[in-house]
């Protein structure tokens, strides 16, 4: 079976704000490696439009070769879009969902493939109440927010989870990586 994995960036105080934390050629060869782990991301229509900017980077490369090969992976990997607002989406390997959020994950976790990455805060926060995420990859910034979008928002339930590794990076960025802690039935 595949597993789920939610791969995202936020500051110390748990907030996600793409404005806050920028990305260095490290971290971008980090989220190439774990784009090349996966043959499908799952995105809000947030993100979605976020990321949608890439495809610029293809076709007019930067010239740092760290940022133009995220762009180019990203690009490639197929890319699955949860939005009630969308009706169509252009980027290429990309399909909106049709399904709800459980069905369409759960079906995609019994498919052959890779791994599938969730980069979106709401469907991290979605798939982490239906128990469907198998691990998560936070990468802390060493930045303060002070205010945002709260990673975890509306989880009212304690979740146990385990420390399996570390990762730092020279820009003071750490992913911490966990996984749920199972529990007995």
């Amino acid at each position: 079976m595949r597993k789920v994995i939610a791969g995202i960036n936020m500051t110390i105080d748990g907030f996600c704000d793409h404005t806050l934390v920028m990305a260095d050629d490290e971290l971008h060869q980090h989220y190439t490696e774990l784009l090349k782990s996966a043959d499908t991301i799952i995105w809000g229509r947030i993100t979605y439009q976020l990321m949608e900017y890439w495809p610029t980077v293809v076709k007019n490369p930067t010239g740092n070769k760290a940022t133009d090969e995220f762009a180019i992976t990203v690009d490639d990997i197929s890319k699955l879009v949860f939005s009630h607002s969308l009706k169509t989406v252009a980027w290429k390997n990309t399909r909106l969902a049709k399904g709800d959020l459980k069905e369409e994950v759960a079906a995609l976790k019994q498919a052959a493939g890779k791994d599938i990455l969730v980069g979106s805060p709401s469907l991290i926060v979605g798939l982490t109440k239906l128990n469907l995420i198998d691990q998560y990859q936070l990468c802390v910034h060493p930045h303060i927010a002070g205010k945002g979008l709260p990673l975890f928002k509306n989880i009212t339930d304690k979740i146990d989870l385990t420390l399996i590794k570390t990762k730092t990076f020279g820009c003071g960025a750490i992913t911490l990586y966990y996984e749920p802690v199972k529990k007995n039935s």
